[in-house]
């Protein structure tokens, strides 16, 4: 048995213990071009996602969007005949994702040496926000922490006031793009090279520590420590955040020499180019705030509108700073398919982000609505596990599912 509905994943089966975000949305990237994802939740209460609003009908919005395209089993693995279920599905699986604390798998008999004896072709994926060794490995870890200790806090928000959050979960949607991109690695490792199923430890603030482009380096070599800067940013001279007269944001930001000769001709202010104060990249981070400056005045002209015909007859790279409104009403949005409509089998038609990336080859498949809780169970047990009936109602009697 495997649920198929189309897509360059078609086949590949992914049995999901995550909880939260990391590891779910890792196993949803994967859901989502194809992969059959049986999302194995705690009977009577399921993920604690489904209990975050905001709330429509009932039904968590959060929930629907990270869940979508899922298959949902109901299984108690505190109980014994509930790990022995989840080895045989482990038996019958590609890929494992799991993001408890380190440790806790292999208390339940369930760990890497385990499953891996049961299904020697199985990639099993561990997400923690410390990893799986070394001495803060038992730490619990959500989103904020990954960013903390990996530096990325530190740097995000103005000089003289306290570090700011991103606006989004970054740590734990990052983290399972890098969780989806090692599983894929490790099926072609397996599948195109011949190889074996193998374990990968994930880790939160690793994730999150790679996209700090070359700070450690620079602080290796030259000993520099880069600290909060707002919006400023050395490499985009200039480059800021800059207000319209009818009150948008305006994101601009010139990171060579060719691109500050096209926005001068942009302003009309083509002697900008060969002022000495301004001539050459690094003379302008020297003065960024006088060329910021020079720009936001230039902008501060200027409606939303007309300064983007401008910059759009220059091509000039840049951007206005976008709510979700405006996002809904994007007619590049609209051309792209990048929101996606799903009929709700409750809320109806319900919007969410598309697919990304776009495999031309194979595109993926149709996103499906979000399960209801242990709408999978039976269906699982008795068509891949071989259970009977009989067997069924005795879990179920006894809260294993």
């Amino acid at each position: 048995m495997n649920k198929s509905h189309g897509g360059p994943l078609a086949g590949v089966r992914v049995i999901e213990l995550g909880t939260m975000i990391a590891g779910p949305f890792s196993a949803t990237l994967l859901a989502d071009f194809g992969a059959e994802v049986i999302k194995i939740e705690q009977p009577g209460a399921g993920d604690p996602m489904r209990q975050i609003g905001p709330f429509s009908h009932g039904e968590s919005l959060w929930w629907n969007v990270e869940a979508r395209s899922k298959r949902s089993m109901t299984l108690d693995l505190h109980t014994e005949d509930g790990r022995e279920i989840l080895r045989g599905l482990a038996s019958k699986a590609d890929v494992l994702i799991e993001n408890f604390r380190p440790g806790t798998m292999e208390r339940w008999g369930l760990g890497w040496e385990t499953l891996s004896e049961i299904n020697p072709r199985l990639v099993m994926c561990s997400i923690s926000g410390y990893g799986q060794t070394g001495p803060y490995s038992q730490r619990p870890a959500y989103d904020r922490m990954a960013q903390a200790f990996a530096g990325i806090l530190n740097v995000t928000g103005f000089p003289d006031r306290p570090p700011v959050r991103p606006g989004v979960a970054i740590a734990d949607y990052g983290t399972a793009v890098f969780a989806a991109f090692a599983i894929m690695m490790a099926i072609y490792h397996r599948d195109a090279r011949g190889g074996k199923g193998q374990h990968i430890d994930t880790a939160m603030y690793e994730a999150m520590f790679r996209l700090t482009d070359n700070m450690l380096t620079c602080y290796d070599r030259l000993g520099t420590t880069r600290s909060r800067s707002g919006n400023f940013n050395r490499n985009a001279a200039p480059g800021d955040h800059f207000l319209t007269a009818d009150n948008r944001y305006l994101v601009i930001t010139v990171s060579s020499d060719a691109l500050f000769a096209r926005l001068c001709g942009c302003m009309g202010q083509p002697e900008l180019v060969t002022d000495p104060r301004f001539c050459t990249h690094d003379a302008r981070a020297e003065r960024l705030p006088e060329i910021n400056g020079i720009v936001g005045d230039w902008v501060r002209a200027l409606t939303a509108q007309e300064a983007c015909a401008r910059l759009d007859a220059g091509q000039q790279p840049y951007s206005l700073i976008y709510n979700i409104e405006e996002i809904a009403k994007d007619p590049h949005y609209e051309a792209r398919g990048s929101i996606a409509t799903l009929d709700h089998p409750r809320l109806g038609p319900l919007k969410m982000q598309g697919v990304a990336p776009r495999l031309l080859g194979t595109p993926a498949p149709a996103i499906r609505p979000a399960p209801e809780l242990g709408e999978a169970t039976e269906d699982v047990l008795l068509n891949l596990l071989g259970k009977t009936i009989a067997e069924v109602e005795r879990l179920r009697a006894a809260g294993v599912v």
